[in-house]
């Protein structure tokens, strides 16, 4: 079969056309990779001038594209044609540069590299030896990441005497580290409680503050743990929304005192809402008068960690059971990446553990290698490791510091002309790369028409197309969030931000 450009028609175009099937015939993955690549390239040279958030209905590309699937082939060129048409249009541009809400979702050239060529090679490393390399390789990433964030050696899979005791895996998201750390604290629990099966589970406790992400709460309830004995610890400006270990020590406590088992705290290194920091010594310290198990939840603010000036937030992480961080989120590694370290590795794989006679092999039973099935839900993996190895082989720790530096450095710069402009307020302190902003009452209006009036100025924003904003609650009050950190950000797009901000203020207050 000839390459795409040569025959356009290389698939069966009609039913008579009785060419043989190549789906990895090597022309056509060369002719629609040079392709892919330069879409890629003109998407990135382009987005910024795209409208950040769509101007789309719901249901809109079933009636542009077929709403049934098609029987016969067409060529590429023609599913790339719909694609810029039709799938681009409808997209909220993650990418752009004027993309301000939520948490970055960052990328790089290494990062896009290792993604596609993992997925090309798409082999399934469940266990070592189905496929060496990228076991070594998801172990040797999670290494290096583990010494850039100055971990305990007590985190990482190989140390300078061997195998050591503890270990990482690479998962999808934030969910499932919570998740099989949760189930691993509960087993543990149940052991602890002598419990025959699960009979004392609904004894069980788990604990987190108001700020924690919701996906704790979701977690805690597919690990089967009782809704009624998930604490939700109120926070409040006096500790700038992180949890106060004495009011932690008091609901466990109180807990214990009732006859539960405090079993689980999940403390949050830049929660989402407001970027608050849970002090991660003092909590370790209260949860050990109860042999619970602590994790820490870096998704987002773990990257800054690589910067000595930031480590001070993991202190007393040498005393927690797990952490988890994202590089995804702000290390230029894209979707999905999240990295989950354990002190004790078998607690974790005593837990998820299968051992069908189909993956029994002698490199497992020797005992020497780690088969990563055993540290997550499922057993099927991708190659994540290669894409995190490939950012940090190639950008080197020096280049991902100054990524991290200067995004915070334009987050204090639009920290500051908020500050600097009295119809705004900072809601909480800056942490990182995100600054709480709001109008603030002034004069006759009172906090719900401020409500409403930051309510009136995210929208209009946003449908502007120049910028998108998401928002919080931070004590009763609708926040305005504005989270720096596009990879293709620069400090022009924070003060074109800052301008519509303005503009868009003064149209709403005259």
């Amino acid at each position: 079969m000839g390459s795409l450009d040569a025959n356009p028609m290389s698939f069966s175009a009609f039913p008579g056309d009785k060419a043989a099937f190549e789906p990895l015939n090597p022309q056509d993955v060369r002719a629609y990779l040079h392709k892919a690549v330069d879409f890629i390239s003109d998407y990135y040279t382009n987005v910024e001038s795209m409208p950040v958030l769509p101007n789309v209905k719901p249901g809109y590309l079933q009636d542009e594209l077929s709403a049934s699937p098609p029987t016969y082939s067409a060529p590429f060129d023609v599913t790339m044609k719909e694609l810029r048409e039709s799938v681009v249009p409808g997209m909220t541009h993650w990418a752009s540069p004027n993309f301000f809400a939520f948490f970055p979702s960052t990328n790089s050239a290494a990062a896009i590299a290792g993604d596609l060529i993992a997925s090309a090679m798409n082999t399934v490393g469940f266990t070592w030896q189905a496929s060496p390399a990228a076991t070594e390789m998801e172990v040797l990433a999670l290494d290096w990441l583990a010494q850039l964030l100055r971990l305990p050696t007590t985190f990482m899979n190989r140390t300078s005497t061997g195998r050591g005791t503890g270990g990482g895996v690479i998962l999808g998201t934030t969910s499932e580290a919570m998740l099989v750390t949760l189930v691993a604290a509960r087993d543990a629990a149940l052991r602890r409680s002598c419990s025959i099966g699960v009979s004392h589970l609904p004894r069980l406790a788990v604990y987190a503050a108001d700020q924690t992400h919701s996906t704790f709460f979701k977690a805690c309830r597919l690990a089967g743990f009782d809704p009624a004995n998930i604490r939700s610890i109120p926070t409040g400006p006096e500790t700038n929304y992180g949890l106060d270990p004495a009011k932690l020590l008091e609901v466990m406590q109180a807990d214990a005192d009732a006859g539960l088992v405090p079993t689980y705290v999940c403390a949050t290194v830049g929660t989402t809402s407001s970027n608050a920091v849970d002090p991660v010594g003092a909590i370790a310290d209260v949860a050990a008068m109860f042999n619970a198990w602590v994790h820490v939840d870096a998704a987002y603010a773990g990257s800054a960690c690589i910067c000595p000036e930031f480590r001070h937030h993991l202190d007393g992480v040498e005393r927690v059971d797990s952490i988890s961080m994202s590089p995804h989120k702000w290390l230029l590694t894209c979707l999905d990446c999240t990295c989950l370290y354990v002190r004790d590795a078998h607690r974790l794989s005593d837990s998820l553990e299968t051992n069908p006679e189909y993956l029994k092999n002698d490199a497992t039973e020797s005992g020497e290698v780690t088969d990563l099935k055993d540290m997550q839900v499922g057993v099927g993996r991708r190659f994540r490791g290669l894409k995190l190895w490939m950012v940090m082989r190639t950008y080197g720790t020096a280049k991902l510091q100054e990524h991290i530096r200067s995004d915070v450095a334009m987050a204090k710069m639009f920290e500051d002309f908020v500050r600097a402009d009295n119809r705004f307020e900072v809601v909480v302190p800056r942490n990182f790369a995100l600054v709480c902003f709001r109008i603030k009452p002034s004069g006759s209006m009172t906090e719900e028409d401020a409500d409403e009036a930051n309510h009136q100025l995210m929208e209009n924003l946003n449908k502007t197309g120049k910028a998108y904003l998401a928002h919080t609650v931070v004590g009763d009050k609708f926040v305005l969030r504005f989270a720096v950190g596009s990879s293709l950000q620069e400090e022009r797009h924070v003060r074109s931000a800052w301008d519509l901000i303005k503009k868009t203020t003064s149209n709403i207050m005259d």
